[in-house]
């Protein structure tokens, strides 16, 4: 970036980036989080910031850092069949099945439903989604105009209303933190480690990351060094108002407990917070956090999906498949936030290894000299027990968990895929490989 203004842009920049990861799963998943660790929430925080905040923050490091232009080229590195399929998958992940979806969802049931009661029939979510869809596609239509909207005007917004609720249950907290549930009398740091999963902010970063670098180019980075330290700068931005966010949330659920009780999800936990301190307008507020939230969240998506797919299929215009993806996620996000939720699952845990283990190898690109070899093994190994750790499968389980390190709280994956890079690497030096994956660093 130019000097001049270089702090200012950093922010406005960065604020952008906060915004864009700040949808839907960031407002349920840490408030849930906080109700069910309790006493054991800062280990359980802890597990969820490294997914939720860590993560993301080093994938965008990452493709600054391999100098790609996109994720495909950076997958492509594996193989290229694999570069398409990979980045595919992560799109519509994070995209129209199920993130984009989630944010119409979610809003509604949180910032709509209380107000309408819930004997209203389909009419409300039908004619909120059309009106949220609308907003969406609009902006969606305007990409030029995306950091000023985003970082000028919804992100100041996100951040005061929230802000306020947030005061009020750390200075004024509801009762005191009471036992953990079950699930996190034990290993809270990993269960909290998986549910960061669910924000899909990682895979989200991979996205989100070409719009961020292009930005930085525009407002003129131009050696790759100035680029890679300016997206430390502006992602760290980010990550910081992420993790006092998550953390406060979580706070906010885990100190709830005892006047609330423990409720089914955290939009319900939200609501009621909100009511508790301020009445009517307490759901008010909350409306328009979570309202703004997903809609930044959503705007961000249909963009960076519709612009990947018109680049590899360049018959159909990026305004043709906005619109496509805008009809789509509106239709899925009928079916209901648990089902869209419980679909998710399974798919995020097999995605979000691939993707934890290319960042890693991405890192570590120059140090084995991109040998090819050393990515396919490696990732066909974390696929693989990605895929294993999904199945119904009880016997396989218990044999996988008596021989693999971390595999009972879903870091199975982790010893499999060092040893296949060591594999690849011996492989590639046996064969005499000398390099089939360039070295840019």
């Amino acid at each position: 970036m130019s000097s001049k203004g270089n702090t200012t842009n950093l922010f406005a920049v960065g604020f952008m980036l906060f915004a864009l990861f700040f949808g839907a799963g960031n407002l349920i998943f840490p408030v849930m989080l906080g109700q069910m660790a309790g006493e054991n929430i800062f280990a359980a925080n802890a597990g969820f910031i490294v997914t939720g905040v860590g993560l993301p923050v080093l994938c965008i490091v990452a493709l600054a850092f391999s100098r790609k232009s996109d994720l495909q080229s950076l997958a492509s590195r594996v193989h290229p069949v694999y570069g398409l399929l990979f980045t595919i998958a992560l799109y519509l992940s994070i995209g129209p099945l199920f993130a984009i979806p989630r944010t119409n969802t979610v809003s509604f049931e949180i910032g709509i439903r209380p107000f309408i009661g819930d004997a209203t029939g389909f009419w409300p979510l039908f004619l909120y989604t059309i009106i949220f869809f609308g907003i969406t596609l609009y902006f969606s239509l305007q990409s030029s105009s995306l950091v000023n909207v985003i970082g000028k005007f919804l992100t100041p917004l996100l951040l005061a209303v929230i802000g306020i609720l947030i005061i009020a249950a750390i200075f004024n907290p509801i009762g005191q933190i009471q036992a953990p549930i079950n699930t996190y009398m034990n290993d809270s740091f990993f269960k909290g480690f998986q549910e960061g999963y669910l924000t899909m902010d990682a895979l989200a970063a991979f996205v989100f990351g070409i719009i961020i670098i292009n930005i930085i180019k525009e407002r003129g980075a131009a050696s790759s060094k100035e680029i890679m330290v300016s997206s430390l700068k502006v992602a760290l931005i980010a990550g910081v108002l992420l993790a006092l966010i998550y953390s406060s949330l979580a706070f906010m659920g885990a100190t709830s407990v005892a006047g609330l009780g423990i409720l089914d999800n955290g939009g319900a936990v939200l609501a009621s917070v909100s009511e508790h301190y301020f009445g009517s307008f307490g759901q008010v507020l909350l409306a328009v956090i979570v309202i703004a939230a997903c809609l930044t969240t959503s705007i961000g998506l249909i963009t960076s999906c519709a612009a990947y797919f018109n680049k590899i299929v360049p018959s159909i215009s990026y305004k043709v498949w906005a619109v496509v993806f805008t009809v789509f996620s509106a239709v899925i996000s009928n079916f209901g936030l648990s089902t869209l939720i419980a679909i998710s699952i399974p798919v995020l845990y097999t995605l979000y290894p691939l993707a934890i283990c290319l960042m890693i190898l991405t890192f570590l690109h120059p140090l084995f000299k991109g040998k090819k070899a050393v990515y396919q093994v490696s990732i066909a190994f974390t696929l693989i027990v990605s895929v294993i750790e999904r199945l119904p499968v009880q016997g396989v389980h218990e044999l996988f968990n008596a021989i693999l390190p971390w595999y009972s709280v879903g870091l199975g994956w982790l010893i499999p895929a060092m040893v296949g890079g060591v594999i690849g690497y011996l492989f590639s030096m046996i064969i005499g490989e000398q390099r089939t994956a360039p070295v840019e660093n």
